[in-house]
């Protein structure tokens, strides 16, 4: 059996164009993994920076954690503290005008060394000078106090009185 060289070279052909396809799956698929290992890299090497970063301000963040720790109540660990924290409330909802019908105190979650206590008041009425002056003392009480959700609407009986709900989360630490 003799080989005419067309066959020859269609032959050679199909054989390089075989090679070829398998070169280029087998490539492929490493292209893919030298991809990801590149974003991977990428990805610590922005994470090991971010971290750097913290902790060339360590100094900064620790003096400025001994300024605010002060300020950060501690309780012992057996005494409730929802009557502590619903009394300021209670003050300064009184001092302001703000009435407060529905509250409850949630259960305290510790996150590190601070405990948290949500206190959701489901219903108060009160003027917007009230809600705002509320608001103002209860930020400026000198204690860990933070309205996270605030929900206001008219009053459908009076239009000059507000009336909604809240969420006010109180951060302290037990000895």
């Amino acid at each position: 059996m003799t080989v005419s060289p067309r066959e020859r070279m269609l032959a050679g052909a199909t054989l390089a164009v075989l090679l070829t396809a398998l070169l280029v799956f087998a490539y492929d698929g490493r292209v893919k993994a030298f991809r990801t290992a590149r974003a991977d890299l990428r990805a610590k090497q922005t994470s090991l920076s971010y971290r750097r970063l913290l902790i060339g301000q360590a100094p900064a963040i620790e003096a400025r954690f001994a300024e605010l720790k002060d300020l950060m109540p501690v309780f012992p660990a057996d005494k409730r503290v929802d009557t502590h924290w619903l009394g300021i409330m209670d003050a300064a909802a009184t001092r302001n005008g703000l009435s407060i019908a529905k509250r409850q105190p949630g259960n305290e979650k510790l996150d590190g060394d601070v405990y948290e206590l949500p206190i959701e008041c489901r219903e108060f009425e009160g003027s917007l000078e009230a809600v705002v002056r509320f608001l103002f003392d209860v930020q400026s009480e000198g204690v860990m106090l933070d309205v996270r959700t605030i929900t206001i609407r008219p009053s459908p009986q009076n239009q000059a009185l507000l009336r909604g709900q809240f969420t006010l989360y109180c951060a302290y630490m037990r000895e």
